[in-house]
């Protein structure tokens, strides 16, 4: 069977849904923020729950805002408060003062997943300045000590990035890591209009199959965030989203109606294999990004990292 791939445990929970699966040990809430941001949160409570989703037991908290990857003066302002929201909200250590690693994960020439680094570069980072002159070079009684890195990927350095952010937090001791990746997701209304912060961790690479080792609680040894915007979309499901929107087409044709109607009989199992027929060994290892997804990367990137700003300088986070 072909399993149409995705990073996002909101897209998981609604197909869960759509197949009438139980999802006992599973939360789900949403909340309409304004008319453009909705946050949904999936909370994994339960082994059981873990296994039936295909992920890990934590917290996924998904911004959703339609006009996201829409240029904006002020990189869309709101959504970076909202962002340094939900950052605050999975800080499990609630020091005044944190120590934080931010990982920009990817590869910086390869635009789909050049988001990490992007976000990188963009930060506000403070931890020479305070090893070096102290927390009142800044004017402030508390000041987190934000360091960054961008591992590269194996191809680039032939280490693991798990290998890498070990070798730095065995040196630097940071409370918290924040890890930053480009995602793949099920819909491609979803790409470059959604943003999934979790507290579990992420598999660099799981997005387009290329599993690496974890970054997570258990491997890193510190609680880990993760970051993630969905730039590219498998083949597989541009072909699945467009078989049904075919099926409803023949079925509201009278000439078709029929055959719209046998296509609409078929179960998942028979579609997925319909589907793989469909797709040619070469399309099968496809993955298809928007044609101006270098200037949503640069826009988006902006969002992040005033988020990320935002959340440890506290400038612009209402109290």
């Amino acid at each position: 069977m072909y399993q149409i791939r995705t990073d996002l445990a909101l897209e998981t929970q609604e197909k869960m849904q759509e197949d009438h699966v139980d999802l006992k040990g599973v939360r789900f809430l949403e909340e309409k923020v304004d008319k453009n941001i909705t946050v949904s949160t999936v909370v994994i409570e339960t082994e059981n729950g873990a296994k039936t989703m295909g992920k890990p037991k934590g917290t996924y908290i998904t911004i959703e805002a339609g006009n996201m990857d829409e240029e904006d003066e002020d990189y869309h302002r709101e959504i970076s408060v909202q962002l340094a929201k939900i950052i605050r909200q999975l800080i499990q250590e609630k020091n005044e003062e944190l120590s934080v690693l931010v990982v920009g994960l990817g590869n910086r020439e390869v635009t789909p997943d050049a988001l990490g680094p992007r976000v990188v570069d963009n930060l506000f980072i403070t931890r020479h300045i305070v090893k070096e002159y102290g927390k009142y070079a800044f004017g402030e009684k508390n000041v987190n000590r934000i360091s960054s890195i961008v591992p590269g990927v194996m191809a680039q350095t032939g280490m693991e990035s798990l290998e890498i952010i070990h070798g730095i937090i065995d040196e630097t001791k940071p409370d918290l890591v924040i890890v930053i990746d480009a995602l793949a997701a099920r819909s491609a209304k979803r790409l470059n209009r959604t943003i999934q912060v979790t507290d579990t961790g992420i598999n660099p690479g799981s997005g387009v199959g290329n599993h690496r080792h974890g970054l997570n609680k258990k491997s890193l040894g510190i609680p880990v965030i993760s970051i993630g915007i969905p730039t590219v979309v498998d083949a597989a499901t541009i072909v699945n989203d467009t078989m049904f929107n075919l099926i409803a087409a023949m079925s509201q044709s009278k000439a078709f109606d029929m055959l719209g109607d046998s296509l609409k009989e078929l179960n998942d199992g028979e579609k997925y294999e319909l589907i793989r027929e469909l797709l040619s060994p070469n399309l099968n290892a496809m993955f298809v990004t928007p044609k101006d997804i270098d200037e949503s990367v640069k826009r988006l990137s902006y969002t992040i990292s005033e988020g990320i700003n935002i959340a440890f300088m506290g400038e612009g986070l209402p109290a």
